[in-house]
């Protein structure tokens, strides 16, 4: 008989639990599910289980929360865990574990290659050439368009990722500048970029900015429409982080106004997005004034095939880890190992 009983769920993937299964052996008794509410979760495993592996989803509210009778760690499949009541899971005493390790170099790849892509104008040379064949190669109508090197690139978080994407961009013959009040000072020294102190400095100097800072009660729309209006003219804004630091729609004003020359944006306030949405109506109908300076992606910054193997190999190892040996790594919710609640018999 298996000794822990685990929920998958939201999974993110289409086979029946065949990494987690592998990776556990015997002791371990999978529950899959594809659920989107909490209704559409069977009860009796709600009850009983005595972990969960979860993606993005599903919202653990405290009514949620309050079913997991047995439970005792919750695994994120993934980084942001914005979705997650940390302060009823403490509460019942549940960890909450984040898989922070997977997905670095993807995300940073698809902020650069966003930036670049948006900064270079191949977007709107797309678009122009799909419209018209043979104006479109009239570079007379192109003028504008500046060379990278030495342009400002500005991130904001200097997280693993952000990190990262700095590198990269430094790469490219970028100066890169970052902010974030919550990292030591003189990491931006070993990354041989600068630092600015304030978000405000930070939106004055950016040719681009790139934005990897997690999603918190401080963080939650810093980019909003008065952020927007700081920003310096021309600017490219990047956001492959988390939705809800930016409005879709201050970012669509900001593009009509002039103040952004272009956005990509590969995450939002609601996934999926609803297609009634206004800003996303104007996407879809690609006005003129917007045409080539919005790319879009859904939620994929992160993904490759390796990716997704790492987040769920690494989300069990985490979860087994704890159950097996009292280990407790990456928790977000403040708790340690002997706070959390024994398992019930």
């Amino acid at each position: 008989m298996a000794r822990f009983r685990i929920l998958v769920p939201d999974a993110k993937f289409d086979d029946d639990g065949v990494i987690e299964r592998r990776l556990s052996g015997d002791d371990y008794d999978w529950t899959i599910c594809r659920a989107k509410t909490m209704d559409q979760l069977p009860a009796e495993v709600l009850d009983s289980c005595d972990g969960i592996v979860t993606w993005h989803v599903l919202r653990f509210d405290p009514a949620l929360v309050a079913r997991l009778q047995r439970c005792r760690i919750i695994v994120r499949a993934g980084v942001g865990y914005d979705h997650i009541d940390l302060d009823s899971t403490a509460a019942a005493g549940i960890a909450v574990s984040n898989t922070p390790d997977y997905g670095t170099m993807e995300v940073a790849d698809h902020a650069l290659a966003m930036a670049l892509v948006l900064s270079r104008g191949l977007l709107r040379y797309h678009t122009e050439l799909l419209a018209d064949p043979k104006g479109a190669f009239n570079s007379a109508a192109s003028m504008g368009q500046r060379r990278l090197t030495g342009q400002t690139f500005a991130v904001l978080g200097i997280g693993r990722i952000g990190t990262a994407a700095a590198l990269r961009a430094k790469a490219f013959g970028f100066r890169v500048v970052c902010y974030d009040p919550y990292v030591s000072r003189g990491v931006e020294r070993a990354l041989g970029i600068e630092r600015v102190e304030s978000l405000d400095e930070l939106l004055a100097q950016a040719d681009v900015l790139s934005l990897h800072a997690p999603l918190t009660a401080n963080t939650r729309n810093i980019l909003g429409a008065d952020a927007l209006k700081k920003i310096k003219p021309g600017a490219v804004l990047v956001n492959t982080a988390r939705g809800g630091l930016t409005d879709p729609e201050a970012v669509l004003e900001a593009l009509h106004d002039g103040r952004l020359a272009a956005a990509g944006l590969d995450v939002f306030p609601q996934e999926p997005i609803d297609p009634e949405t206004p800003w996303y109506k104007t996407w879809v109908e690609q006005p003129a004034w917007l045409r080539g300076r919005l790319l879009l992606s859904p939620h994929t910054a992160w993904l490759s095939d390796e990716s997704r193997q790492d987040a769920r190999s690494k989300a069990v190892e985490t979860l087994m880890a704890f159950l097996e040996r009292g280990e407790l790594r990456n928790c977000v919710n403040g708790m340690t190992a002997a706070a959390v609640r024994s398992n019930l018999s």
